[in-house]
């Protein structure tokens, strides 16, 4: 069936900022006397929001982590992206191609708005999306709770029943399909990533450059 909407996340479906994050949280903990590797911090916070990260890790390190300690971290992961950053491959086609069947489009994502901003702008999707970007900062509960989904479909006039969504974390799909939608898990061919959302319910999707085969109605 041709959907009314398809819904993006944002890291690591449309920008390519998870290993850049990854890396600035790894230096940021261990300045702290706080070692974690990236597969850790992957494995633990993919797919949150930075208040809930946050909110873990002060639960793990206690008087260790400032009270600005978000803060500081945002400005050091805003600094890094904002020279770093690049699309994920595929992705701008992707979106591209979707709007040319005149299937409307958004972005959905546990990010913050400041940050999206950064990450949209320099990757060149602003353009593309314009105001329809909706960050979990503006529902009471990120993911998995379906709540930033089903606000997104909301904003955007569609029922949760014609919409796709594209994610690539495991809580990004358990919202998805709680809030009854379609998903895509991009995997980028990671096996065991792809076993895990397809148990989810995802359908697994090995790159972006393979969506809009997948989306009926674009191909």
């Amino acid at each position: 069936m041709r959907p009314g909407l398809v819904v993006f996340d944002c890291d690591g479906v449309l920008v390519d900022s998870e290993p850049i994050s990854e890396r600035v949280m790894v230096e940021f903990l261990a300045g702290l006397g706080e070692h974690l590797s990236a597969e850790q911090i992957r494995a633990r916070y993919i797919g949150v929001s930075d208040k809930t990260m946050f909110a873990d890790l002060r639960t793990r390190l206690g008087a260790r982590l400032p009270e600005d300690a978000e803060a500081r971290y945002a400005e050091a992961l805003h600094r890094v992206l904002a020279t770093e950053l690049r699309p994920v491959p595929g992705a701008p086609e992707a979106v591209r191609a979707v709007q040319a069947a005149g299937i409307a489009t958004c972005v959905a994502s546990s990010g913050t708005h400041a940050k999206m901003a950064l990450t949209l702008a320099v990757t060149g999707f602003k353009p593309l999306f314009g105001e329809r970007v909706y960050s979990s900062s503006e529902v009471a509960r990120g993911k998995p709770a379906p709540d930033i989904f089903l606000h997104a479909a909301a904003r955007m006039g569609h029922a949760p029943g014609t919409c796709v969504v594209i994610e690539d974390s495991p809580n990004g799909v358990r919202a998805a399909r709680a809030a009854g939608m379609r998903v895509l898990g991009l995997t980028r061919g990671d096996a065991a990533l792809a076993a895990t959302l397809a148990g989810l319910g995802a359908e697994p999707l090995a790159a972006m450059s393979e969506a809009a085969d997948r989306i009926p109605g674009v191909a």
